[in-house]
């Protein structure tokens, strides 16, 4: 259920620019429940609370691709 709502989460905050950081993500009671680290290139992994990838995305001429944590690919966004 978790690992979801951090890929809901994930898909929601897909970078629109190559912006590299860190951010924690917190559920409905506040409390963290993982975090995201994006690259300079713009690719982004996301982690739960106890530290394991819970997926991935990269985005590439205006296609945004997501991957599980197993490393098969979930999805794909075509440009905004």
């Amino acid at each position: 259920m978790i690992a979801r709502l951090l890929f809901v989460g994930l898909l929601l905050a897909a970078p629109d620019d190559a912006g590299a950081g860190q951010r924690t993500l917190y559920g409905a009671d506040g409390r963290a429940v993982g975090r995201e680290a994006t690259d300079s290139r713009g690719n982004t992994t996301l982690y739960g609370a106890d530290g394991r990838v819970q997926g991935r995305s990269s985005t590439s001429g205006g296609t945004t691709t997501f991957w599980g944590a197993d490393g098969r690919r979930v999805g794909t966004e075509v440009g905004r």
